[in-house]
């Protein structure tokens, strides 16, 4: 590949790096407006919806098609509340695809980033599973809220545990300077990109999974909850003090499951 003049790549990337995120926006906005509509799974009564659109009663409605149906609310979710935080990370791939290939980074850039949603597409099942678990146990509400003081006191938990241990704080490093990690992982074709974005997608669930399973404490459906958490992924990792809020939350989440587990 000839070299390009430093000017004309500078102005090719800051095309790219624009059109990158007038695409992440509308990807980000889409999700928010499927997920604050409740994802196409939750009436407002806080009823399952049957197949005619009625509301039907959760222990009725365990069809295919609702399974689908959760897993793509839980994916969509996740994109709403993953991917702004996984902006920085996806714009610097697509800048360091543009420096290596010299052609349009999008192929790539997109592959990257379908690689970084299917880690999280493997975690929406899972917490599927989960969900269609703990409904059936009788410990959660209608709207997907937990209906057991021990429940919400065992995630509360499990979350602050999570947040204060080593293995945490190095996905969070690694998601706050992965700069170093994605020039030494890059690897060419079609199956690099995807190879790294599956990587980078599993240091963000190491980094978030535990907080992610407390959507089950405040309900998977709440609007308030749900911008919370990906308020607090947000200033983990993109804010000055991120291994500080880390700590705080680590502690303020052990705290308020102790006390919830109160007698």
């Amino acid at each position: 590949m000839p070299e390009m003049a430093p000017a004309v790549m500078a102005g090719l990337l800051r095309r790219d790096r624009a059109l990158c995120i007038v695409l992440l926006a509308a990807m980000c906005l889409l999700a928010w407006a499927y997920t604050l509509a409740g994802g196409g799974v939750m009436p407002r009564d806080g009823m399952m919806l049957g197949h005619g659109g009625e509301a039907a009663p959760a222990g009725l409605d365990r069809s295919l098609g609702h399974g689908l149906a959760m897993i793509v609310m839980w994916w969509v979710m996740m994109v709403a509340m993953m991917l702004p935080s996984a902006t920085p990370v996806i714009l610097l791939a697509a800048a360091l695809n543009r420096r290596a290939s010299g052609t349009a980074p999008f192929p790539a850039t997109a592959i990257f980033v379908a690689g970084y949603l299917l880690v999280w597409l493997g975690f929406s099942l899972a917490a599927t599973v989960a969900q269609a678990l703990l409904s059936r146990a009788g410990l959660l509400t209608p709207g997907m809220a937990s209906a057991s003081d021990g429940l919400s006191g065992l995630l509360l938990l499990a979350a602050g545990i999570w947040q204060l241990s080593s293995a945490k704080a190095a996905c969070l490093r690694h998601c706050r300077s992965p700069v170093d990690w994605l020039i030494r992982h890059r690897g060419q074709g079609w199956r690099g990109a995807l190879a790294v974005g599956l990587g980078h997608g599993g240091y963000c669930l190491g980094c978030c999974w535990a907080l992610m399973l407390l959507l089950f404490v405040g309900g998977v459906m709440s609007p308030l909850w749900i911008a919370g958490l990906a308020l607090l992924v947000l200033l983990e990792k993109l804010s000055p003090g991120g291994a500080v809020w880390r700590r705080i939350t680590g502690a303020l989440l052990l705290i308020s499951g102790g006390l919830v587990l109160l007698p």
